[in-house]
C-alpha cells in the first residue's frame, strides 16, 4: 500500500550514522546518499531522511510512528540496542507486546530528531 516514507532531520551526517546502525539489523542498506537526502531500503530506497536544517525536535507524544518490520526478536533486540547506542532515545523498551489484534514483539525508540521509529517481529505460538 505505501511505497516509502520520509522524515525530517536536521544533520544529515549524524542522523545517517544513526540509521545506518539502527537500519542494519532490520536489512535495510543505504541506496543514495546525496548532500540533502539519504534512501534506505530492501530493494530500492522505501524510507528517506531529507536535511531540514531548521526543523525543531519533534515534541515527544507528537509526529509520525513509523513502524519496520523485523526478521526477528534478535533483531528488534539489535535495532534497539543500536539506536541507543547511536543517540536515540528509547520510547519502549523490546518486549512482547498485545495489539488489537495480535500479540508481537516490539521496541519503540525516537532518533535523534525525535520521530518515532518501531521494530516489530510476530511470535508464532509455540506448537
Amino acid at each position: 500500500m505505501i511505497d516509502h516514507i520520509s522524515v525530517a532531520v536536521r544533520d544529515l551526517a549524524a542522523s545517517k550514522t544513526f540509521y545506518d546502525a539502527v537500519f542494519e539489523p532490520l536489512g535495510l542498506v543505504c541506496f543514495i546518499a546525496g548532500p540533502d537526502r539519504v534512501g534506505y531500503g530492501k530493494k530500492y530506497p522505501e524510507f528517506w531522511i531529507n536535511l531540514r536544517e531548521d526543523l525543531a525536535p519533534v515534541p515527544t507524544g507528537t509526529g509520525v510512528h513509523i513502524c519496520l518490520r523485523a526478521r526477528s526478536v534478535a533483531a528488534v533486540d539489535a535495532f534497539h540496542a543500536n539506536a541507543v547506542k547511536y543517540g536515540g532515545r528509547c520510547d519502549g523498551p523490546p518486549g512482547e507486546r498485545q495489539a488489537t489484534i495480535t500479540s508481537y514483539y516490539g521496541a519503540f525508540v525516537r532518533d535523534l530528531d525525535g520521530n518515532k521509529i518501531e521494530a516489530v517481529t510476530f511470535l508464532q505460538p509455540a506448537p
